[in-house]
């Protein structure tokens, strides 16, 4: 039986090299029907499920992972980390709640409430967990991160004098726990007005973050190039038109930190859309095209067994999205670098919307470095690579607006802020939307936020965030260089 599971994954894995998705999903389920009831192959299956969008399949993978013998903390609170990063937040509480009593006073248990009342926008409650896994676990530097990501710092604060004192005690630790902890810090040094010494912190969690991973600027250039060379207007009219007639996802592109999170909330709070987060199914609907280029395109219509190549992954998306909102309605997908996959994404989605958000590039840049992402962002270490990473996401905007400019509306952040009664209304009527009230109050909608964003869309549109650059000025000449050339 081992080896006819190993076997089964092995083949997935190789199926999805080829671009043949359907096929690597199908050995998962067969997977899920004979495999066993746990064990620690689970956890590969849960990540290549994850992979190709199968979300179903995915959170079986990780229950059963979770089932492992001997029952371990750290698997079971992984497994509700899965549950609420599809939106699933009550059956994680669920799961914790079926924990004796003395495993749900761990700190990593109450770590892991406190994260998931932070995403809901309840911080007093996130905060009073957070302050009892530190009481109850000793300095923990990631609970530590997380506090200082819900509050304000202030001079003479006990709490970042506490974290300065407990700093000689985390050097030398795990480098992605370290530069947690180290973002942390420098946001109460930010929050202080302290802007020289909060930089010179941020940068050196950000040099523990590089030492892990190396940003492929090269690889991502000629990505780009292809891009911008193959997949024009003319090149779309030599794809076979979607079928794919209705409209159930409005897509926020822009930078992190550009105000998508914004807008997303905003749209959210329309009575017809159901929710949105950063989805991330896309690219795996896509994976048919193998390499996501307009090569990849004509290969896969070619190979395509289906009179509707791209409709069908159209529908698988759709598919995916079901299953990720357990709902058919409207919903915003904001997943980040989607400027990547517009060119298949508008074709296969005739009907769908894009609102680009721009921002001040030095105001950008600088949240950027500032922010811990947990996603998977190695330009965003360095100030060279975020300005070298703008440039190219400039040329992907110019390039897309030129080709498909009825599909995409630009908001420019400084201007929502300013003047959201104006360009909220134009974006509810781009995204096909009638004006509704509650729109305007939209960081009083309840619903779980993930981003680094989190506890900004709580409050209502503000413009203390335009300009935040100046107060680096001195420390962003090597973005200047590499952005502005």
């Amino acid at each position: 039986m081992a080896d006819t599971s190993a076997n089964r994954i092995l083949t997935a894995i190789e199926r999805l090299k080829l671009g043949e998705r359907d096929a690597a999903a199908t050995l998962l389920r067969e997977e899920l029907r004979l495999g066993a009831p746990s064990g620690e192959r689970w956890r590969s299956v849960q990540r290549l499920a994850t992979q190709i969008g199968e979300i179903e399949i995915s959170l079986e993978a990780a229950r059963r992972f979770a089932a492992t013998q001997p029952i371990a903390l750290d698997r079971i609170l992984g497994y509700c980390g899965e549950l609420t990063s599809v939106g699933r937040t009550e059956e994680a509480r669920e799961e914790v709640m079926r924990l004796p009593e003395r495993a749900r006073q761990h700190p990593a248990v109450l770590h892991f409430l406190g994260t998931v009342a932070g995403q809901v926008g309840d911080f007093p409650l996130a905060e009073d967990f957070y302050r009892r896994a530190i009481a109850s676990g000793g300095n923990v530097p990631q609970t530590w991160f997380a506090l200082s990501m819900i509050k304000t710092f202030t001079p003479g604060d006990p709490d970042l004098q506490r974290m300065i004192d407990l700093r000689p005690s985390v050097s030398g630790a795990e480098n992605s726990i370290e530069a947690r902890f180290l973002y942390g810090l420098a946001k109460g040094f930010h929050d202080c007005g302290d802007f020289d010494r909060a930089f010179a912190t941020y940068s050196e969690g950000a040099a523990l973050r590089r030492a892990e991973e190396k940003f492929d600027l090269s690889r991502l250039e000629a990505f780009a190039a292809s891009l911008l060379r193959d997949f024009d207007r003319d090149a779309v009219r030599r794809l076979i038109p979607s079928d794919a007639r209705d409209q159930q996802v409005v897509f926020v592109n822009g930078l992190p930190r550009s105000g998508t999170t914004l807008v997303e909330q905003i749209l959210a709070s329309h009575s017809r859309v159901k929710d949105g987060s950063e989805v991330n199914l896309l690219r795996a609907a896509m994976i048919p095209t193998v390499d996501y280029s307009y090569d990849g395109a004509l290969g896969y219509q070619t190979r395509a067994d289906d009179p509707d190549p791209w409709g069908k992954l159209a529908r698988d998306y759709r598919t995916m999205l079901t299953a990720r909102f357990r709902s058919t309605g409207l919903v915003v997908d904001k997943t980040l670098c989607q400027s990547h996959l517009m060119g298949l994404l508008l074709h296969a989605l005739p009907e769908a919307k894009v609102v680009w958000l721009r921002r001040d590039p030095q105001d950008a840049a600088l949240s950027c470095f500032r922010s811990y992402f947990t996603s998977h962002l190695p330009w965003t270490w360095s100030l060279e690579d975020i300005g070298r990473f703008f440039r190219i996401e400039d040329q992907l905007y110019a390039h897309w607006l030129e080709n498909i400019p009825e599909r995409i509306l630009t908001v420019h952040y400084e201007e929502l802020v300013r003047n959201s009664a104006e360009l909220i209304p134009q974006i509810l009527s781009h995204a096909g939307l009638e004006i509704e009230p509650q729109v305007f109050e939209f960081h009083r909608t309840q619903r779980s936020v993930r981003t680094a964003s989190v506890q900004q869309v709580r409050n209502p549109i503000s413009t203390s965030r335009i300009g935040a650059a100046e107060a680096y000025a001195g420390h962003m000449e090597p973005f200047r260089a590499a952005y502005f050339g």
